[in-house]
């Protein structure tokens, strides 16, 4: 079965796209929305000496605040309005998720449609801004406690920088909401996207300047563009991998019409945890070495340093510690996100079932037994994709933006991306035979 990009690329010419207004208009509308977030990423925080502050992001060496930055597209390190992103409300959306599988009224309200997805959006909405004022609150508290940063430490700029840093978060918010809406879709995710992308020529830029200066072989360059070509098509292909079970319906009669037995597929996805496990296991590891690295500027000393010597980059018990993180965050995640035994009712609702299968508890066991199956895949898929770039940074001191997180994300988002364009284009088509139908009857 094709994807979504090959039959854009085999069914749709540029002549289509032109012709296509509504798509356009949305494309325009999403390029000036990534724009505008583009633009907040330069405005400095009130009230701190960005160049200071720089300076100690620097000297901090490469922790969770270097993953929050590369999400960011640098605002962290420019502690910039909107430093924070929308980071605490893909955090508020990931709790939710989990807790409408442990409280019941939350279940309830998943399973009333439509009505009760907006209640489920509510509350996302309240935990980020809980989310955003407790992680603005420690940036204010963080700031002050360095020196030479902040120029009137005190209640009012703490009040000052959580209202901005929250203010910015929600204005994120409301803006990914607006390009899904209104854009191409998927707001949040090209919001992220737009960020890790926006740091790309300069970090080539910069690996090229090393090159220049023998600091890095061209052998390693070369291998570089190799193994990232590789791992963009390796991706691609996991990323659409699906193990499909065969579902037959078998004849009904409604009335005096009888139809046909049918058969389809349940696609089960290799990797249906998506890019969770990566983004948790590398937040969990870096945390040490970040607060390391702020306690070193006090002491220089003490037990995180001694622990964050051990979890740097290319350390054995890094990579152990982060290939076990990303295997449990894979089955946790996965088994969160997807409930066979729901699944297989919905079957048994709507008279489906799986040759050779019972419906109902039978077919929930068999779903998960595949399930648990196809995750181990996905678990050393991701692995894999996470695991080599670390190498390479450990080995060349290569930026952090080619690991295989920000590659995962900007690989599966512009896939996401195409597919939306691709039904656009799809429903732009469909009017214009509709109308050209219509029109036929006319004349008629």
């Amino acid at each position: 079965m094709a994807s979504a990009a090959e039959q854009l690329a085999a069914n749709i010419n540029f002549s289509a796209i032109g012709k296509a207004e509504e798509l356009k208009k949305r494309i325009w509308f999403t390029l000036g929305a990534l724009i505008i977030y583009r633009l907040g990423t330069y405005i400095p925080l009130p009230g701190i000496d960005p160049l200071a502050f720089e300076q100690n992001f620097t000297r901090g060496g490469q922790g969770v605040l270097e993953l929050f930055n590369m999400f960011a597209g640098g605002a962290v390190q420019r502690m910039a309005i909107f430093a924070l992103n929308i980071m605490p409300y893909i955090s508020a959306s990931i709790i939710i998720q989990l807790l409408t599988s442990v409280i019941p009224t939350l279940e309830a309200l998943k399973k009333e449609g439509e009505q009760g997805r907006k209640v489920i959006n509510q509350y996302t909405r309240y935990l980020t801004v809980l989310l955003a004022i407790f992680q603005a609150y420690g940036i204010a508290i963080g700031l002050e406690s360095q020196a030479g940063i902040v120029s009137e430490p005190g209640l009012f700029f703490r009040i000052s920088t959580v209202i901005t840093l929250t203010g910015g978060t929600m204005f994120l918010m409301w803006l990914g909401e607006q390009i899904t809406s209104r854009g191409i879709g998927n707001g949040s995710s090209l919001i992220i996207f737009a960020g890790i992308v926006a740091a790309f020529p300069s970090a080539i830029v910069n690996t090229l300047e090393l090159g220049r200066q023998g600091a890095i072989s061209t052998a390693l360059i070369l291998g570089v563009i190799v193994m990232s070509m590789a791992v963009i098509a390796f991706i691609v292909f996991m990323e659409r991998a699906q193990r499909r079970l065969l579902i037959t319906y078998p004849k009904r009669q409604v009335g005096n019409r009888v139809y046909e037995g049918q058969t389809s597929f349940l696609p089960l996805k290799i990797n249906t945890a998506g890019v969770i496990p990566p983004i948790f296991a590398s937040s969990l590891l870096l945390l040490p070495t970040t607060i390391a690295n702020f306690a070193q500027s006090q002491s220089g000393t003490g037990i995180l340093a001694t622990i964050s010597t051990y979890l740097g980059h290319g350390r054995p018990l890094y990579m152990l510690m982060y290939v076990a993180m990303i295997v449990f965050f894979a089955f946790f995640y996965t088994a969160i996100v997807f409930n066979p035994t729901e699944t297989a009712e919905n079957l048994k609702k709507h008279g489906g079932f799986l040759p050779g299968i019972r419906p109902g508890e039978r077919t929930a066991q068999f779903i998960d037994q595949i399930l648990m199956r196809i995750t181990v895949l996905g678990a050393a898929y991701l692995s894999i994709i996470c695991l080599l770039p670390e190498m390479l940074i450990s080995y060349a001191a290569l930026p952090f933006y080619f690991g295989g997180t920000s590659l995962l994300i900007v690989v599966t988002v512009t896939m996401d991306t195409v597919a939306q364009v691709h039904g656009h284009l799809q429903a732009q088509q469909y009017e214009g035979l509709v109308k050209k139908a219509k029109l036929r009857g006319r004349k008629k």
